[in-house]
């Protein structure tokens, strides 16, 4: 058998150098265009619909928030399958589509979904998102936020966190193949206005009066311009609370001329978000970590 094969390919010396240019070409092809990966890329062409309410039992997600997404997507064209989960102050709807619809077409289909379904979905109870155009396989590095052993008692968890969020995260976000920058561990920072029941009874203030308050004194307004000497001067009303004692110095209500605030009320103070798990880092104690994902091959 063998022999035949030289015998053939010395005879037809031009075929077989076609033939192996043609592989050559395929080879060539295959190495510039084709995704290598250490691993496949396993994930369907899915999309996640992520809508969280921290204030909804597991049934009100479902009732509220998942059934009216799920009806909205069930009639696109080329959906596979939906499936979904419903936890408490969180839904998850993933919508599987068919191969051939490609990357961003079903995007654009759910996106002017997602708009319709938030008018089924009462106020306050939150706002349907997509997911990151990145896979289950998309996380591609992982760092901690740390200082040097030296200043650990000048920084506590929630500033690590802060500098998470608010430095490292806008720098990282524009780097090309970044999709998306997720940040785990520390305190999330929040301002917090704690609120003396009995304070509030004896006045006759409800929670309502002082969430009010604090809703319509934290913003920035515009006042058109004025035009004097050639030149225009902007107006413009500056209410946005930037410190603790801004906050305290809001005004709640009148009583006989003399005004209620915030601190006459409550106590205005850092907080954070409540925690259901922490990141720790080579047996060091508690840390932020950054996870970067990677977007999805087209």
């Amino acid at each position: 058998m063998l022999e035949k094969i030289i015998d053939y390919s010395v005879k037809n010396k031009l075929i077989v150098i076609l033939f192996t240019l043609t592989i050559a070409a395929f080879g060539l092809y295959a190495v510039l265009n084709i995704p290598v990966g250490a691993v496949p890329d396993i994930t369907n062409n899915q999309i996640q619909v992520i809508t969280t309410s921290g204030n909804l039992s597991t049934q009100e997600i479902e009732q509220f928030i998942t059934t009216p997404v799920e009806m909205e997507m069930a009639n696109l064209p080329g959906v596979e399958e939906i499936r979904s989960i419903s936890k408490f102050g969180i839904s998850v709807v993933t919508v599987v589509f068919s191969e051939n619809m490609g990357t961003y077409l079903p995007r654009q289909l759910i996106a002017e979904k997602i708009k319709i379904a938030s008018a089924n979905i009462p106020e306050a109870y939150g706002v349907p998102e997509m997911g990151p155009i990145t896979t289950g396989l998309g996380e591609i590095y992982q760092y901690i936020v740390d200082v040097k052993p030296e200043f650990r008692d000048k920084y506590t968890p929630m500033d690590l966190r802060t500098i998470q969020d608010w430095i490292i995260k806008r720098q990282l976000s524009g780097i090309k193949g970044v999709v998306e920058i997720n940040s785990w561990g520390g305190y999330l920072k929040q301002y917090e206005v704690s609120v003396n029941p009995a304070r509030i009874k004896s006045l006759g203030i409800s929670l309502m009066d002082i969430y009010t308050a604090l809703e319509n004194n934290n913003g920035i307004s515009g006042g058109s311009y004025i035009e004097k000497t050639n030149q225009s001067y902007f107006i413009r009303g500056d209410g946005q609370a930037k410190t603790l004692a801004d906050i305290e110095n809001i005004v709640v209500t009148n009583n006989t001329g003399t005004p209620i605030l915030i601190k006459d009320l409550a106590m205005v103070k850092f907080g954070f978000a409540n925690r259901f798990g922490a990141i720790t880092a080579n047996g060091k104690g508690e840390t932020v970590l950054g996870q970067i994902m990677m977007p999805k091959f087209k």
